[in-house]
């Protein structure tokens, strides 16, 4: 696999990443015959669930943000 997918953002899919390494090593011939299809298919769900997963914690992070700003300037408003 790529050096990038193996962070700390993808812990939970280093086991099926591994399985995906082991297939491809077997060879060209049984990759390209489509033998780690479904490796690599539940490869990508479960990187595209840790995706979704971080989406979503940064979209609370930000709306926190966002409320914590808004409250700023509303206060400054009723104090000028």
């Amino acid at each position: 696999m790529h050096p990038h997918l193996h962070t700390k953002d993808n812990v939970a899919c280093e086991e099926i990443m591994n399985a995906l390494e082991e297939c491809h090593a077997r060879g060209f011939l049984w990759k390209s015959l489509g033998m780690c299809s479904d490796t690599k298919h539940q490869v990508n769900m479960c990187l595209r669930a840790e995706r979704l997963k971080r989406t979503a914690t940064n979209r609370e992070v930000a709306k926190a943000k966002r409320e914590k700003i808004q409250q700023a300037w509303k206060d400054i408003d009723e104090n000028s």
